[in-house]
């Protein structure tokens, strides 16, 4: 009886052992992003003048992360579901007035958004931060959010290349 004992505790105290080193090598491991960005395809237009902006990988991530979780219900993989004719391609960004191909103007649509021509407010349609009380999902958004966010959709061509508002599956 008591080898069987000593044998159950030696097999805890292995185990508790164990569990302990493994979260312990967790904890200590800095977190890693999957795949690594290029600097090219992290690059991006900040202005209509063109000039290029390089974001970091964790603002690309985060843009991800605030992309899904606030936009990709209508705007999965760049495809646009109310209207599937304007997509988040950059060559639709960049027929819009004013351009949201860029870092600036996409960031201003996320304020003020406004029909593909410009000409009237889409507020109570569009989720955008001066309707957060309609959009609750804006509402916590800051502007660097508002930024990473732009950053990852204007990023993406470069990063998945045409799979990005294709309407084909690319994940």
């Amino acid at each position: 009886m008591i080898l069987f004992f000593e044998k159950f505790i030696f097999k805890r105290f292995f185990l508790v052992s164990a569990l302990i080193g493994v979260l312990t090598f967790q904890i200590s491991t800095p977190v890693a992003f999957a795949i690594e960005i290029s600097e090219a395809a992290r690059t991006v237009p900040l202005n209509a003048s063109g000039d290029p902006i390089t974001l970091s990988e964790q603002r690309i991530s985060n843009g991800q992360r605030k992309f899904n979780g606030t936009c990709s219900s209508c705007h999965l993989d760049g495809v646009t579901k109310p209207n599937p004719d304007v997509n988040l391609s950059l060559e639709s960004l960049a027929l819009a007035v004013p351009p949201r191909n860029n870092l600036e103007g996409f960031v201003d649509y996320l304020n003020h958004p406004t029909t593909y021509d410009g000409q009237a407010s889409l507020e109570e349609l569009h989720p955008s931060k001066s309707r957060a009380d309609l959009f609750p999902k804006m509402k916590n958004l800051t502007e660097d959010d508002l930024v990473d966010m732009a950053g990852y959709v204007l990023a993406q061509p470069n990063i998945v290349g045409r799979l990005w508002a294709s309407g084909k599956p690319g994940r």
